[in-house]
């Protein structure tokens, strides 16, 4: 590890207590205008998820339609809460082709894109101790009274994420304060700035239970994406 990913796998609770677990388990609620752009403004209100921390998969369970969806990088998977399959897709990162930026999603589009997306957020920092990431520390930023640290990371071909290179930004305190990213099956051309705040200290795992990503609209933001932890646990 590099100076900077060995101060954010430290100040996140350490590499020693990360590897002892299997599962992180959330209890959220998922917002925001970019959700309702690609027609799903309300399906995430309501969800619990369970993030495997050992290889990339993540279950997703929507509270108040009971359903459930599984997140593999070569397959998304719809079922009944009894696991009774509803619809499934195989290579699912091929569906977006030709997608543009406001083309609607299908709801094993939005199983795909939550599923990558959370998935690498809840495993952060200390997916970049994994074979295959490359890290490299470039220059600082000054933002809200603060110098940030930042951390280039370059993701291996076979884990799914927004896209290859990705910048992480982290606080004196080494706790990551924003992620900067373009994300290839929406937009590969605007990049996103995703900040984390409200940080609790779960058995022993620091973990950000707020995220907020803003869009411009005339001389004010809105909230293009929200993420709001109620619950979070560790096994």
């Amino acid at each position: 590890m590099n100076d900077l990913l060995a101060t954010a796998v430290a100040a996140h609770g350490g590499l020693d207590r990360w590897n002892q677990l299997k599962t992180i388990n959330v209890k959220a609620a998922i917002s925001g205008a970019f959700w309702q752009i690609k027609g799903k403004a309300d399906a995430m209100s309501d969800v619990r998820l369970e993030v495997d921390t050992t290889q990339q998969q993540l279950t997703m369970d929507y509270v108040s339609q009971d359903r459930r969806s599984l997140f593999q990088p070569d397959r998304v998977v719809l079922q009944q809460p009894d696991g009774t399959v509803v619809d499934s897709r195989d290579n699912p990162e091929r569906s977006f082709a030709g997608h543009e930026f406001h083309t609607p999603w299908d709801d094993l589009h939005l199983a795909y894109f939550t599923g990558e997306a959370l998935w690498t957020y809840l495993n952060t920092p200390f997916l970049f101790t994994w074979p295959g990431f490359v890290c490299e520390e470039i220059a600082p930023i000054e933002a809200d009274g603060e110098t940030w640290r930042r951390l280039q990371v370059t993701f291996p071909d076979h884990i799914k994420s927004h896209t290859r290179t990705q910048v992480f930004c982290f606080g004196p305190d080494g706790l990551l304060r924003r992620h900067d990213f373009t994300i290839d099956i929406v937009d590969p051309t605007t990049e996103s700035h995703l900040y984390a705040a409200d940080y609790r200290d779960v058995d022993g795992i620091i973990i950000p239970a707020t995220r907020r990503a803003y869009a411009p609209m005339g001389d004010d933001q809105i909230v293009f994406v929200a993420i709001d932890m109620a619950d979070i646990a560790v096994h």
